[in-house]
This record gives C-alpha cells, sequence and structure tokens, in this order.
C-alpha cells in the first residue's frame, strides 16, 4: 500500500512540472514564430540552442536559412499546438500546425533542449501533410 501512494505522489508531483515544461516550450516557439514574423532575427536567434547557434554562427545566417529553407515559418500566419512527444532519448518534441500567408498548412516538429537559461528550440522537422480525404 505504502509503494501504490508513493507512486501516486511522485505521478500527482510530475504533472504539475509536466504542465509548466509545455507552457514554457509552447511560449519559446511562440516567440520565435512571432519574432520572425515581426523580422526581429535578433530575438529569433535567442530562441535556438547553443547547438542551432554554432551551426550558424550568427543572427544573419540563421535567418536567412529559415527564409529560404522554412518559409511557413518565417511568414507564419496561424499556430496550433498540438501533442508534446517524447523522444527515446528523453528530449521532447512539439507538433505544431502552421500555417502560411496563402493559407497552406504544414505540420512542424520542434526538438527542444532544456538549458541553464530555459528551452531552446534545438532543431525543427516539415512532416509530410496528411491525407485529407475528399
Amino acid at each position: 500500500m505504502r509503494l501504490f501512494a508513493t507512486i501516486a505522489t511522485m505521478i500527482a508531483l510530475a504533472l504539475p512540472a509536466a504542465a509548466q515544461d509545455r507552457d514554457a516550450i509552447e511560449d519559446v516557439i511562440g516567440s520565435q514564430l512571432q519574432a520572425f514574423n515581426d523580422r526581429d532575427v535578433a530575438e529569433a536567434w535567442t530562441y535556438a540552442s547553443p547547438m542551432i547557434q554554432g551551426m550558424f554562427g550568427n543572427p544573419g545566417n540563421f535567418g536567412m536559412m529559415v527564409q529560404q529553407g522554412y518559409p511557413m515559418v518565417w511568414d507564419n500566419r496561424a499556430t496550433d499546438f498540438r501533442e508534446l512527444e517524447t523522444r527515446e532519448d528523453g528530449r521532447p518534441v512539439q507538433m505544431v500546425y502552421v500555417q502560411d500567408p496563402q493559407g497552406a498548412g504544414y505540420i512542424l516538429s520542434y526538438t527542444m533542449i532544456d538549458t541553464p537559461d530555459g528551452w531552446r528550440i534545438d532543431g525543427v522537422s516539415i512532416l509530410p501533410a496528411p491525407d485529407v480525404g475528399v
């Protein structure tokens, strides 16, 4: 009986932390998307992980990559946060529906990393669009 109580307590304590993480992760992604809409590449850069920052070296290179490789992120009209999943290595992956200015929808997979400065975006993948029945 004590084991059950201990497990139940651990689960109860973990749920608020998971909710806080989800809120923080959504805030980071949403803030970066807004920064791109505002053309504030320097601000968008602050939400990228140290690994991403190391790959691109400066906000200008990073902004050019996003503009050319992720036009639906560069110009995003609508967003909807979907499920938060956990990769095999334990890192969270946030699914986000993004709509571009022409109305086309995309599902983006944001891999997140928890740093001493808080959650940061460690990679984004464009997932295949789901089949739509007519």
